[in-house]
């Protein structure tokens, strides 16, 4: 893992998270208690702010900027998953953006929404609240399912198991 300070912007990084070597996390960035960024992540404050909020899962080759006057904010018991972008938006606690989905410059993703794998939010977009989007251009389809609420708590407490014993792995190295 790489933490990098650009310009006189130093992420802060509470020292509970869990940075996977391959990370990268450059800029003005606060990672709150419990996150876990996974190998190949990017999360990049150079030019604007990100904020990861506590026990947010940040999975493998995503990528999380913030360009000038774009600042990102994810919130809490969120799961960001593989090679997914979120650029410039805003992600409520409680979400899951699927794998390889694009939430783009001023869109805001409500809390306990799911961002179907592969979809775009286009910029300034807005997935409301406990709503399942997906598609070119994502579109809410319907209200969020208990059973998928379980699914992404599921998954947010594996990732988070998984991320405490590859900390043992690497204190060991």
């Amino acid at each position: 893992m790489s933490v990098v300070e650009f310009e006189g912007r130093r992420p802060r990084v509470h020292e509970s998270a869990f940075l996977a070597p391959g990370s990268w996390v450059i800029g003005d960035v606060t990672i709150e208690e419990g996150v876990n960024v996974w190998t190949g992540a990017v999360i990049r404050g150079d030019d604007d702010t990100v904020e990861i909020g506590a026990r947010t899962t940040i999975l493998e080759n995503c990528v999380i900027e913030a360009p000038t006057g774009y600042p990102v904010v994810i919130g809490e018991d969120t799961v960001v998953s593989h090679g997914a972008v979120v650029h410039g938006a805003r992600i409520g606690s409680g979400v899951l953006v699927g794998i390889g989905a694009i939430v783009l410059d001023g869109a805001e993703v409500g809390d306990g929404a799911i961002v179907g794998s592969g979809a775009l939010v286009p910029p300034g977009a807005v997935v409301p609240p406990n709503q399942l989007a997906i598609g070119l251009p994502a579109k809410p389809l319907r209200e969020v399912r208990e059973e998928e609420r379980l699914m992404v708590a599921r998954e947010h407490e594996r990732t988070a198991s998984k991320a405490e014993r590859y900390k043992a792995i690497y204190a060991n190295e």
